[in-house]
Order: C-alpha cells, then sequence, then structure tokens
C-alpha cells in the first residue's frame, strides 16, 4: 500500500513507532485488551498513521491516574480513537493499564479509583488558538480532505492568508465540511457586487477540529472573484467591510 507524502511526514513527525508497533504496545501492556471488538483491530492493522496524547492527569497521596488519547489514521480516511488509562492501586505500586473503545467507558472505570475523575491537577497543552473538542461540532464528510485545505489555501489571495504551519495540521485532516455563513453585512451589500462567506471546518486524526474562513468577492477593480482566506469569522468579516468600504 502507498502512503501519501504528507501521511507518511506527520507519522514520522509524531513518533519514530509504526502505527502497528504502536498498537501492538498499548495492547500488550493493557490488561483488559481482550475485550476489544475484532473488527476494530482489523481496522487498526491498516492504520496509515497514529497520533498520541495525554488527556487528563491526577496524583495524590501517591496515587496516580493518567488517562491516553491514542487516535489512529485508517486509509479510507476515517479514524479509530482508543482510550487508555494508567493508574497504581497503592503508593509505589507498579502502574496498570486498561484500553476502553469511548470516553463512556473510560469514565466508568475511571469511578472506580480512589481518586476523583473530574478533578485534575494537569491540563495538557493546546496549539494557539486551537483547542480539543470532546465531540466534533459539525456533520463532517470524509472526502480527501487534506487535498481540499491545499487547494482552498491555494486559491487564497490575501498576504495575511494562513502560513506554513496550520497547512501541515491540515495535511492531517480526516474530514471535513463546508458551510454558508451569515450576519453582519454592514455595508457589503453594493450594486453589482457579491460577498459571500463560508466555513471550511476540518476534523484532525487527533479529534481536534480547525475552522478556515472563505470570503468570495467581486470587490475588484475589474470585477473578478477573489478568494481570500482567515482563521477567524471576524478577520474575515473586517475583511469584507474593508473591501466594501474601498468602493465608497
Amino acid at each position: 500500500m502507498s502512503v501519501p507524502y504528507e501521511t507518511a511526514e506527520y507519522e514520522s513527525a509524531q513518533s519514530p513507532e509504526s502505527p502497528e508497533e504502536h498498537l501492538a504496545r498499548l495492547l500488550g501492556r493493557a490488561l483488559n485488551s481482550f475485550e476489544l471488538p475484532d473488527e476494530v483491530l482489523r481496522d487498526l492493522d491498516c492504520a496509515l498513521a497514529h497520533d498520541s496524547s495525554l488527556h487528563s492527569a491526577h496524583h495524590s497521596a501517591g496515587l496516580h491516574r493518567e488517562t491516553y488519547r491514542h487516535t489512529w489514521l485508517l486509509a479510507d480516511g476515517s479514524a479509530v480513537t482508543l482510550w487508555e488509562l494508567a493508574h497504581n492501586t497503592a503508593p509505589g505500586a507498579e502502574a496498570q493499564h486498561e484500553v476502553y473503545l469511548d470516553e463512556e467507558e473510560l469514565h466508568t472505570a475511571t469511578t472506580r479509583l480512589a481518586l476523583p475523575y473530574d478533578t485534575s491537577d494537569f491540563e495538557p497543552p493546546v496549539l494557539p488558538e486551537l483547542s480539543a473538542a470532546p465531540e466534533p461540532r459539525h456533520a463532517y464528510v470524509e472526502d480527501n480532505s487534506p487535498d481540499h485545505a491545499r487547494r482552498l489555501l491555494r486559491r487564497a489571495e490575501n498576504p495575511d492568508r494562513p502560513g506554513g504551519e496550520l497547512a501541515a495540521l491540515l495535511a492531517t485532516a480526516v474530514a471535513h465540511e463546508i458551510t454558508q455563513a451569515f450576519g453582519r453585512p454592514g455595508r457589503t451589500a453594493r450594486a453589482g457586487v457579491s460577498f459571500a462567506l463560508y466555513e471550511h471546518a476540518f476534523l484532525l486524526g487527533d479529534g481536534r477540529e480547525i475552522s478556515l474562513w472563505e470570503v468570495e468577492h467581486t470587490a475588484t477593480p475589474d470585477g473578478r472573484h477573489m478568494c481570500e482566506v482567515y482563521t477567524s469569522p471576524d478577520a474575515a468579516r473586517d475583511a469584507m467591510e474593508h473591501r466594501a468600504a474601498r468602493l465608497g
């Protein structure tokens, strides 16, 4: 099976392990790995890339509990996430590991421990202007989302369009959704000039969501269509107002 360049680069940047090696190590240390459905394990055997992150942690009086999110990108563009619980049963005792298919099962397992589930002494860092979302906010479509992101950024003509760091993140997208946005029309209504604002929402392999905001308009000297892309709806609407104001 051939691996796309962006996927291979993403995998090597995240971990020296292959997706298969990472899965084998996780299952090897989990006491309840036999409970995972066979069809899930078959899907994970064909994963193209993977990513792991610390989801929460708590330490108190020699006891500790950490939860980890492990996500694999599959060949069809979908993603599978397993949740790992690591904890000790007594101060100084060796850590035990459990693995679960969804966050609800993880929550149920965590409530059995002496440490409280809803108290955390550690909050994992997030990239600026990006946040981890527990549930997707959009009705995503799995349709070559990295290519959609590349084409969107390629046609953007504004000098302050998103740069390479964000483009690299979007190369790991597994699904996306396009919706037209409305509101705050201001002075963008002009005879013979059209403005349209679209949200391009992307779901990454680790569960994060990123939105880009595309402005399509004809507020150009020759009336041609122009595309601009911004990282927030306010920046996109400000650009629309600015374009409209220059028309007089």
